[in-house]
């Protein structure tokens, strides 16, 4: 079963950030991931929405996606995510109707 991963956060600090921007990808790639959306465009339907940024990844298990947060890795870079920014993460099943 696919699993997602979803972020919303508000960048407080660009330059620091981007060592995070530009190593994530290769990582989420080496774990099976793909990116569905990156930012972008958003509009709030209903409800307060508190960051400005939206990522949704798409893996295909709740292992990967796992692997991918807990490697080596993933570790090495993501102070520069929580250094420079705050928001929140969640990984969530995906449906099997």
């Amino acid at each position: 079963m696919a699993c997602y991963t979803i972020g919303h956060i508000t960048i407080h600090n660009m330059d620091g950030y981007q060592a995070y921007a530009a190593k994530v990808p290769a990582i989420v790639a080496a774990h099976g991931g793909e990116y569905l959306c990156r930012g972008g465009e958003y509009s709030v339907i209903e409800g307060e929405m508190k960051n400005d940024r939206h990522v949704v990844l798409k893996w295909p298990s709740r292992a990967a996606a796992e692997g991918w947060y807990n490697s080596a890795e993933y570790q090495a870079i993501i102070r520069y995510r929580l250094d420079n920014s705050s928001g929140d993460m969640i990984m969530v099943d995906g449906y099997e109707g």
